[in-house]
């Protein structure tokens, strides 16, 4: 697992993988549901020569960027390869963005050329050819399009002109060079778009396998990356080449959500990187949509788990009548959860937003290491971590090795080590994401306790202060009402406000059951002012308000008659709140819940 054949930059990682993993599996995807196919490490590189000599003579040039449009999947890892073998800049564009958001992206990065997808995808960037000055040519990934070169064209053009001269780029590519552009996903104001080198990206690959031998992490088990994410963001990069250093193999999912689940089983994954929503779903699947009593022998079971499972980590011996009762608990519930992922799971790592500290417990005391990290996009992906042998959950662990931290006056969480970005294109920030002396100033609020564990406290921009002066950190309460059943968003609200007040959307996947059988209305906007919903959300709301003290307390709520989405502007792509665009679309209802 520890092993590595990156070299001293990722423009030739491709090849050197394919030297060393030859006929293993690089890739599984699906040609249609449930029908597999797969591809090894010397394909990825005959791939990645082919359509990286096509781009070259395209026109593509040393320093040159490229931006790529398109959802995960193996056409995305070989055009993202294939760039930085001919030394170019890969630009990360989301799926999910609009026209208008990829008209920032490509033309703020004076991307000169840009990978789509499909038509779709091609449709945006028409939409906003005129705007983009930078851009000569655009390559479709399926089908063939006026206007737009096919990959069966570039890869054409590549095995025609021969792969010497992508050969020769890579090797001359310097770990100073830029490697990507990743646009931050933009919770306020437009996205930045961070220069990422090649020496930060390896740098982030070397401390994660300081890490694993840190920890004395081996497994006889080929790696198997089951990957949803999307690959334009910088978690799902880190975890995708990771996977070709280490000669894992990469199964990608199949585009529906609903299916992610499902997809899981059918890939015993070793490693799953995810954000907290789809965890959050099982969990209340598993736990919170149960009776009350049976969800205390459920977290009961689960704590006991926790004490066995931690004894085993420290080379602790398991008392007799404790490894019996574990047993007992393992049978009956810890590998039914254990068989919802796969049942061969190594190491599954949330980030990107809260989890609370429950769900941790419950995966972990279930034989599932869910172990919660932090970073950022300037961090290039990561900065700390838990791990399956040192941990304290409700942090979000130590930093990784060769990377400090520390808090400063203000509580603001700094970051030092050779992962840290170049700075943003175009774009300076004297205040969030400044580096002084070394030192990154992420914007989030921290501490950091004796043994060198990371607590975030929040984000200072997210610090609601009420009228009153009080400051409020809506986190603690907006993750404990997510773990409801019932509930799929809350959001906190009473910036110079009398008071905190929070909205709350509905979870259509457990109301809606719940609605049917009650013989109530079974639309979401009907549900959402029904006396009977409200008394639901009422409960738990006072729940979550008895951890805090009165002043922390939200007076009233109000359910929303949608869920939040990307495409209403109020979710990023990894699905982080946009507090702003939520206070400003909701605006006549969080006016409503002070109008008295």
């Amino acid at each position: 697992m520890n092993r590595t054949v990156a070299g001293k930059t990722l423009a030739d990682l491709a090849f050197r993988a394919a030297e060393s993993y030859g006929d293993q599996p690089a890739a599984r995807w699906q040609s249609e549901p449930d029908r597999w196919e797969e591809f090894t490490y010397r394909d990825l590189a005959d791939r990645v020569a082919e359509f990286g000599a096509g781009l070259i003579d395209l026109g593509l040039d040393a320093g040159d960027r490229v931006a790529v449009l398109g959802g995960t999947r193996p056409e995305w890892s070989i055009a993202h390869l294939s760039i930085v073998a001919a030394g170019g800049v890969h630009v990360s564009v989301y799926p999910s963005n609009s026209a208008e958001e990829c008209a920032w992206v490509v033309g703020n990065s004076e991307a000169r050329g840009i990978v789509c997808e499909n038509a779709d995808q091609v449709a945006k960037i028409v939409a906003v050819r005129d705007r983009l000055p930078a851009l000569e040519w655009v390559v479709v990934l399926d089908g063939a399009l006026l206007g737009a070169v096919s990959a069966d064209e570039v890869r054409r053009r590549g095995r025609e002109r021969g792969a010497e001269e992508l050969q020769r780029r890579a090797a001359a590519v310097d770990p100073s060079d830029p490697y990507v552009f990743m646009y931050t996903s933009g919770t306020t104001g437009p996205p930045k778009g961070c220069v990422l080198s090649h020496g930060n990206y390896r740098a982030i690959m070397a401390a994660n396998g300081a890490l694993d031998e840190l920890d004395g992490v081996t497994s006889d088990k080929d790696m198997v990356l089951y990957l949803f994410l999307p690959l334009a963001h910088a978690f799902a990069l880190l975890f995708q080449l990771m996977a070709f250093d280490r000669g894992g193999s990469i199964a990608y999912w199949g585009g529906d959500t609903t299916r992610i689940v499902a997809e899981v089983m059918q890939t015993r994954p070793t490693h799953l990187p995810s954000v907290p929503r789809v965890f959050e779903k099982v969990y209340t699947l598993a736990v919170g949509s149960k009776p009350a009593d049976e969800r205390d022998r459920i977290l009961a079971a689960a704590a006991l788990g926790v004490r066995v499972r931690d004894l085993e980590a420290s080379g602790e011996p398991v008392p007799a009548q404790l490894r019996e009762q574990f047993d007992a608990a393992d049978a009956a519930l810890f590998q039914g959860v254990q068989a919802l992922f796969g049942g061969n799971l190594d190491l599954a790592i949330t980030g990107a937003a809260p989890i609370s500290k429950e769900i941790l417990e419950f995966f972990y005391g279930c034989g599932v290491p869910l172990m919660e990290g932090f970073g950022m996009t300037e961090t290039s992906t990561g900065a700390t971590v838990n791990t399956v042998k040192h941990h304290r959950f409700g942090t979000v662990g130590r930093p990784l090795p060769g990377i400090e931290a520390r808090v400063a006056e203000d509580g603001e969480l700094l970051l030092k080590g050779d992962n840290i970005f170049q700075g943003y294109y175009k774009m300076e920030d004297a205040s969030f994401g400044a580096v002084t002396d070394g030192w990154l100033h992420t914007g989030d609020l921290a501490s950091i306790d004796a043994d060198g564990y990371v607590s975030i406290i929040g984000r200072k921009k997210d610090i609601i202060v009420t009228s009153g002066g009080k400051n409020l950190t809506p986190a603690n309460l907006e993750n404990d009402l997510k773990r409801s059943p019932w509930i799929s968003q809350a959001v906190m609200h009473g910036d110079r406000r009398p008071y905190p007040v929070v909205l709350v959307t509905l979870d259509p996947e457990t109301v809606l059951p719940w609605a049917q059988a009650q013989g109530l209305p079974e639309t979401i906007a009907e549900l959402s002012d029904h006396p009977a919903v409200l008394d639901l959300v009422q409960r738990e709301v006072d729940a979550a308000n008895a951890k805090l003290a009165p002043p922390e307390q939200v007076k009233k709520f109000t359910i929303a008659d949608r869920d939040l989405s990307q495409e209403t502007g109020e979710l990023t792509p990894t699905l982080k709140i946009k507090r702003k665009v939520v206070g400003d679309n909701f605006a006549a209802v969080f006016d409503a819940m002070y109008a008295d």
